[in-house]
């Protein structure tokens, strides 16, 4: 019976989303009740998922009992695992926010955040790479709504670039898999990594065409430079909850990096091994230094944060780029912590614009804000983590990507992770002082912060401390996580095995 958990991070936000769309004339208490309940239990669910992968044993989940290479399978390792427990963490924190009134702006919002919950977990469970675009287009349908949740003429512009330019990178992702599958006969990850590895010369050319195809949309989703553009404004315009969950949304695609190009063009794959991770490591360094400018530039606090995930996202992909035990588990670290805060700051930035009235996120003197105290601390917290000052998680995910930098590597990495959170500090200072030391007196009638968002602040922000005195056992299963990855053998014989358990859907 356990096998069939694996499929139910798909399957329970789906009919829960269907059902909320299907009773959206209904009053709004009804679909937060069935969104906070299925939420809550997504989180028990990929919790149980977590205890069962740290077994070692690769389990996968075939659809209709049609066992692979041919069949749709879902596959549970450690760092799929790992994943939809961090989405479901980071949804529950984002959901609990909107149902402070974000959700009241459109009767589709609940529905729709599920069924993006459903794509996201879908593309981080499948093992067949035409499903990965399949939940691609799932999670950016749902997407393409939200963003524009509550309407304006800043988000429908952000929206239109966004859709415009993932729907180009959708043509080019169906084109890679076209490329894929007509050299390698095969869609399924685990079957084409052995396939690859035994291709003939001849074939190798188009083959290597297709994966610089995949890393193009990969890098896309990730916001690598110099694909990144669209995500400041996209995410600085996004209604608050869904800007929060959107920090989940790059780590979709540096997933996507991660498996593919340690499992199907890794260490095994013949002449095509690792021969991407030279190129993303210079692109790697680009991002974070154009997002350590970027963040100075920031005048208002979402587009700061917006900017901030760029740093985040350059910092994951050099450890991806490295493309060794020690710095994958680094950057696996790094990704919970950054994910976390980075969706805390944006519900943050809404609360301190919501309490300074006119004024509201721009980082420019005014109004202060009514709760100076519980949001200055809240500030102070994730100002600390997200930049990287000890002791909390921060500092922890950077001293360990650092320490794994090879000699070779420290001269670049070093000084360029070191100022751009130099930069975030320099930014994070300023619009601390604006914001709460040059502004007038508050409020004391104005908005207060409700339950709803308190506890959103709480789960998010609050769990850079937790993340700190946990670091021992997360970085223990981080490790495994990043030693399972880079064995694509025994991934491939735990999928292409018909003695692992599979299903009926």
């Amino acid at each position: 019976m356990m096998h069939h958990l694996i499929a139910l991070p798909i399957l329970l936000p789906l009919l829960s989303g269907l059902l909320m769309l299907v009773k959206r004339d209904s009053t709004v208490l009804p679909r937060r009740a069935i969104a906070l309940t299925s939420t809550a239990a997504l989180l028990v669910i990929s919790a149980a998922l977590v205890i069962q992968s740290d077994s070692g044993e690769i389990t996968y989940y075939a659809l209709g009992d049609w066992q692979p290479p041919f069949g749709i399978v879902l596959v549970l390792d450690r760092l799929s695992a790992l994943m939809v427990c961090l989405t479901a963490f980071l949804a529950l924190g984002s959901i609990a926010y909107a149902c402070a009134g974000d959700d009241r702006k459109g009767s589709n919002f609940h529905g729709l955040f599920q069924l993006q919950l459903m794509g996201i977990n879908g593309a981080f469970l499948t093992g067949d790479i035409f499903n990965l675009f399949v939940f691609f287009e799932v999670l950016l349908i749902a997407s393409y709504s939200l963003l524009m949740h509550g309407g304006g003429k800043d988000r429908t512009q952000a929206g239109f670039h966004y859709v415009a330019l993932n729907l180009a990178g959708s043509a080019m992702f169906l084109i890679a898999l076209g490329v894929l599958y007509g050299t390698t006969g095969t869609l399924n990850m685990a079957d084409m990594s052995q396939k690859v590895a035994a291709l003939g010369p001849d074939r190798l050319g188009l083959l290597k065409a297709g994966a610089f195809m995949l890393l193009v949309v990969f890098g896309l989703k990730a916001a690598i430079l110099p694909l990144y553009f669209w995500l400041p404004r996209a995410y600085s315009s996004a209604p608050a909850p869904v800007a929060a969950l959107f920090a989940i949304m790059t780590k979709v695609g540096i997933y996507a990096i991660l498996r593919v190009y340690t499992l199907i063009f890794g260490g095994g794959a013949g002449e095509l091994a690792n021969f991407v991770q030279p190129w993303l490591w210079w692109f790697a360094l680009a991002t974070l230094a154009l997002g350590g400018l970027g963040v100075l530039s920031a005048r208002d606090l979402r587009n700061q944060v917006a900017y901030l995930i760029l740093i985040s996202v350059g910092t994951l992909l050099v450890g991806v780029s490295m493309n060794r035990e020690a710095p994958i588990a680094a950057l696996l670290y790094y990704m919970i912590h950054t994910t976390l805060v980075s969706g805390g700051l944006f519900l943050l930035a809404d609360a301190i614009g919501e309490q300074r009235g006119k004024a509201g996120a721009r980082i420019v003197p005014g109004r202060g804000v009514t709760q100076p105290a519980l949001l200055g601390l809240f500030y102070f917290i994730a100002a600390v983590t997200v930049i990287g000052l000890p002791p909390l998680s921060g500092a922890i995910g950077k001293a360990l990507l650092l320490k794994a930098a090879l000699p070779s590597e420290q001269p670049w990495l070093w000084p360029l992770l070191l100022l751009s959170s130099f930069a975030g500090l320099v930014a994070m200072a300023r619009s601390g002082s604006t914001v709460f030391w040059k502004a007038g007196r508050g409020d004391s009638d104005g908005p207060r912060l409700k339950p709803a968002m308190l506890a959103g602040l709480i789960l998010l922000i609050g769990a850079s401390p937790a993340l700190s005195i946990l670091a021992g056992p997360i970085t223990r299963f981080t490790d495994a996580s990043a030693t399972q990855l880079l064995d694509h053998d025994a991934y491939a014989e735990a999928i292409l095995s018909r003695n692992v358990a599979g299903g009926d859907s």
